[in-house]
Parts: C-alpha cells; sequence; structure tokens
C-alpha cells in the first residue's frame, strides 16, 4: 500500500496566490473581459436593455445603436436598413419589439407646414420618466409594456349567474319583468344594478311571471329576508334567488269553453216575430214550415214509377 508507482511522473509544484489562483478558476471556460475606462464619444447602455431576457439580438442591437445616436438623428424603417445588413422586414419586427417593452415610441405628428412625419423617442428606462410624450391630451402615455401589465393586474368582472328561461320570452313578457327589476331599488335601496345585469336577470323574473305569479309576488319573493351585510354584488344575489327558489309549474287545467254567442234581435221577414240570429231572414218556425212546403213540392214533382 505505501509502494509508490513508479511510472508516475513527478508533478511541478507551483506556488501561486490564492486570490491569482481563484481569479483564474472563475473565468475559466467563460469570457473574460478586457476594459479600457472611456473618456470620449460613449453611450451608457443599461443591463436590462442589453441582457433582456425576452428581445431578440436584433432588438438589443437596435436598440443599443438608437440610444447611442444624437438627438435629431433620423432612426426610421429605411434609414436603418441601410445602414444594417438586414432587411426592411426584419428591422420592423425589431423596432416593433422595443416598442411592445417601452424601450420605443414612434408616433405620426402633423408640422407646420402641414406635413406628417414621424417622431420617434428612444427610452433608456421604460417607464420612469412620464414627460416623454407632451402632446398627449390625457397626459403622458404610459408604455405598451407597463400598460399591458397594468391591464393585466386589473381584475376581470366575474360573470354573473344563469338564470332560468320563460317556455316562450314574448315581449310583453320580458318588458313586464325588466318593470318589475326596476322597481326593487323602492323596497332596498341596496337592490341598484346596472341596465346590462338587468338584461340579464330578466328572463329569470319572466320564468317566474310564466308560473301564474303576479309582479307584486315576485316582488316580494325577491326583497324579503335579505342579508343585512352590504350587498356587493345585488344582481349575482338575485340570479341565485331566481334559480335556487324557483316556484314550480302551475298543474294543467283544462281551458273552459268559451261562453255561446248571443246575437243581436231581429224581426222575422214571414211572421214580424222576434228571433236572434246572426243576418235578418225568417225566424226557426217560418224556416221550418218553409222548408217542408218545399219538400212536399218537390215530391209532388217527381212523377211515380
Amino acid at each position: 500500500m505505501d509502494t509508490q508507482n513508479p511510472s508516475v511522473q513527478p508533478h511541478a509544484q507551483t506556488r501561486t496566490t490564492g486570490k491569482n489562483q481563484r481569479h483564474r478558476n472563475a473565468h475559466a471556460g467563460g469570457v473574460i473581459h478586457d476594459n479600457s475606462r472611456h473618456t470620449t464619444r460613449f453611450t451608457v447602455i443599461g443591463n436590462h436593455l442589453a441582457q433582456h431576457p425576452e428581445l431578440s439580438a436584433l432588438a438589443i442591437g437596435l436598440g443599443v445603436h438608437i440610444q447611442s445616436l444624437p438627438a435629431g438623428a433620423r432612426a426610421d424603417i429605411k434609414t436603418l436598413a441601410a445602414r444594417f445588413p438586414e432587411g426592411p422586414t426584419r428591422i420592423a419586427a425589431a423596432l416593433r419589439e422595443l416598442e411592445t417593452h417601452g424601450y420605443l415610441r414612434r408616433t405620426r405628428v402633423r408640422t407646420e407646414s402641414g406635413r406628417i412625419v414621424t417622431r420617434t423617442v428612444s427610452c433608456n428606462q421604460p417607464g420612469r420618466h412620464g414627460d416623454a410624450n407632451d402632446d398627449a391630451p390625457n397626459g403622458p402615455a404610459k408604455p405598451p409594456a407597463r400598460r399591458a401589465a397594468e391591464q393585466r393586474k386589473k381584475p376581470s368582472r366575474r360573470a354573473l349567474p344563469a338564470v332560468p328561461k320563460p317556455a316562450y320570452a314574448a315581449p310583453a313578457l320580458l318588458q313586464t319583468a325588466v318593470d318589475v327589476l326596476a322597481t326593487l331599488r323602492r323596497e332596498d335601496p341596496r337592490l341598484l344594478f346596472s341596465a346590462t345585469d338587468a338584461e340579464h336577470l330578466a328572463p329569470g323574473v319572466a320564468a317566474w311571471l310564466e308560473r301564474d305569479l303576479t309582479p307584486t309576488a315576485v316582488r316580494q319573493a325577491l326583497t324579503t329576508n335579505l342579508p343585512p351585510d352590504p350587498l356587493h354584488r345585488p344582481a349575482a344575489l338575485l340570479a341565485h334567488r331566481l334559480t335556487a327558489q324557483l316556484p314550480p309549474l302551475p298543474p294543467y287545467r283544462t281551458p273552459e269553453r268559451p261562453p255561446p254567442v248571443r246575437h243581436p234581435l231581429r224581426n222575422c221577414e214571414g211572421c214580424d216575430r222576434a228571433f236572434r240570429g246572426p243576418e235578418p231572414g225568417t225566424c226557426r218556425a217560418c224556416a221550418s214550415a218553409g222548408a217542408s212546403a218545399g219538400i212536399h213540392s218537390v215530391a209532388e214533382a217527381v212523377p211515380a214509377r
């Protein structure tokens, strides 16, 4: 075990300081910077642009180039396509990337001579300054990326629960349902909702009215025993009640026969007696006598065989 391998070459002993050795090992296989301090003709670029995780290499390069340009220099697609080997299509796509992430803003403005030109605003720190768009009527415009992030933060309006539907949504029935909903706030001021919510709830109220309930009965069922706490979504509460407390259909009833029609009194043309009939003519007795006389006359006219 303590015999050394005679074929192993002796190792050279080096005496290096620990600090320099750690510095070399830390960058072994990686990039090594050979930096010199700039004193003229340089531009300060933030790492948030140079190392942006979502921008393409072309967009990062164009962003750096545009930030290095002096004020008033042209930075349109045609000028940039003439400056770089990439074509107008790739240049335009890279500029849209910079606009999306707030590093660039391009607006169309009209000059004093009447020409419409594109004004390009380069932002080295998107969202840091709000005075870049002084011409906006509602104040400075927010970068697209920041504006999209704020829109995602806004809570989306939850949809109201479904409500029952009537068998036949007649316009008059739906209008009665809307009138019932409009009067609920007289019973409880908390039952105040928008016209859109009323349009959503109207079929549910119509389904109740279709079950032989009066508007007063529906109004009382929706406003009785409400919770004492503040109602943050009164329309959602009413939608739940319209569904959970929907009464059953009434029993089927055979429709009653219509009453007999009473015709006006008329004078018989044969005997001048009064009778009821839809049109002027003869009474029943005269009509029977005339029919009998007609039968006898026909019988006499037919010869016997």
